[in-house]
């Protein structure tokens, strides 16, 4: 609130006239406004020449407008500038500046929001005004040529043939089947023509180009296998039926950890165990690739806990196993028809040497008798095909018989690494009669 002043107020100013309110737009320096300067001075004369008496000190709130106000003219008619009128003026135009604004004002200067600031668009980095320069934007046709530079679609390959003319490419076939027919109990021979096509072209690009052969090799392999579950069913009554998708491995590579960066693989193959191509239990397994075709059965690089289960049982009942290699049927068709137990023990030790440890597993020693089956980490035993008799008509009958030798060693396994609870009760008797 302003000062009052302490001077007493004249008769004849006791009640002025209502004198209009300044805008705050009269309040600009005194070097914008017209007329001539006068000196400051503590005696100020009015429009009569009669002096008037001022305080003899200023109000320290309005200091600054006083100092304004001083470089008016005082021929202008307007009231002293130590008046009380012009006293309240002066107050009540501070405050309509501070409180108030113009409709110009209004829409110039649109009130902003309170809050953090937020940095202009168009600053720089290492701007100090936070502003761009002009020079620095890009102009909208310069930005429409760099856009044409930098074409997301380009024009494809040009044939050169004119306008109207159109170019038809052939949609790639698969390779005509001949006089052989497919047939879902024996594999067509175009199938092992695309396993050998493939692994000299083992990249994408070709395998796209060569889809409709992959295709019709994939499912006469797939109707293979289907009909195979069948008879393996009827040589193990453990395998149950399962969908195709759960016995046959998929060709893609997995080549993340590996140093050959080739996508796929060069064969196909299906696993039949009871919960299919994967889990715990020992499973039969077909290979198909040309000149390396095979069946077998067993366990592959069993996990640890398994792997432990298996050496302390061939430490402790070593003859079970003994027994399995050593008979006649799994002697003459896995063994290349050694004469004895010992030799087919020695036949699966090779068979099965290249995963084997160099030295002896933790927890047994050098000197014990079993050493050699216990250096084992993967327990499988195979016999190879060839080409002609997966092609056969009777190739499923020929690999059933085989699976119906192997079903001893396979029981065998999976009564150890996942026991049934006969085979545990007939595991401890064999224990209780040593």
């Amino acid at each position: 609130m302003p000062r009052r002043s302490s001077r007493a107020v004249p008769a004849s100013a006791a009640a002025p006239a209502p004198v209009q309110k300044r805008r705050a737009s009269d309040r600009l320096p005194t070097a914008s406004k017209t007329g001539s300067k006068r000196q400051k001075s503590d005696i100020t004369t009015t429009t009569t020449g009669r002096p008037v008496r001022s305080t003899s000190k200023k109000s320290k709130y309005f200091q600054e407008e006083y100092s304004d106000d001083s470089g008016t003219d005082s021929n202008n008619g307007s009231p002293p500038e130590d008046s009380p009128s012009n006293y309240d003026d002066s107050a009540s135009s501070a405050a309509d500046s501070v409180a108030f604004h113009t409709a110009s004002e209004a829409t110039e200067n649109p009130r902003k929001k309170p809050g953090r600031p937020r940095k202009s668009l168009g600053s720089n980095k290492g701007d100090t005004e936070g502003t761009r320069k002009k020079s620095d934007s890009v102009p909208k046709g310069d930005t429409n040529e760099a856009l044409n530079d930098k074409q997301l679609w380009k024009e494809g390959v040009r044939a050169g043939l004119g306008p109207g003319k159109e170019v038809f490419v052939k949609k790639p076939k698969a390779r005509d089947a001949g006089t052989v027919p497919y047939q879902e109990h024996t594999l067509h021979p175009n199938t092992f023509l695309f396993l050998a096509d493939l692994a000299e072209n083992n990249e994408r690009a070709w395998l796209k180009a060569h889809d409709p052969d992959y295709r019709a090799s994939k499912k006469d392999w797939e109707s293979f296998v289907a009909s195979l579950t069948e008879k393996i069913s009827e040589m193990d009554s453990t395998i149950p039926e399962l969908p195709v998708k759960d016995l046959v491995f998929r060709i893609h590579r997995d080549i993340r950890f590996s140093k050959n960066p080739t996508p796929y693989k060069t064969h196909f193959s299906a696993a039949w165990s009871r919960t299919g191509k994967k889990g715990p239990y020992a499973a039969y397994y077909v290979h198909c690739q040309p000149k390396s075709c095979f069946v077998g059965s067993g366990l592959w690089h069993p996990e640890a806990d398994k792997l432990a289960l298996m050496r302390e049982d061939i430490d402790r009942n070593s003859h079970r196993l003994k027994a399995v290699l050593g008979e006649e049927g799994m002697r003459r068709e896995l063994f290349d028809g050694v004469s004895d137990e010992e030799k087919a023990v020695e036949a699966f030790v090779n068979q099965n040497q290249e995963s084997a440890l160099k030295t002896k597993p933790k927890g047994y020693g050098l000197d014990n008798e079993n050493i050699r089956l216990l250096r084992l980490r993967s327990f499988t035993i195979g016999r190879p095909l060839a080409d002609e008799e997966l092609m056969s008509p009777n190739a499923q009958d020929k690999i059933a018989a085989l699976i119906g030798i192997m079903e001893p060693f396979v029981t065998y396994l999976n009564s150890v690494v996942m026991p049934d609870p006969e085979d545990m009760d007939a595991s401890s008797g064999s224990e209780s009669t040593d």
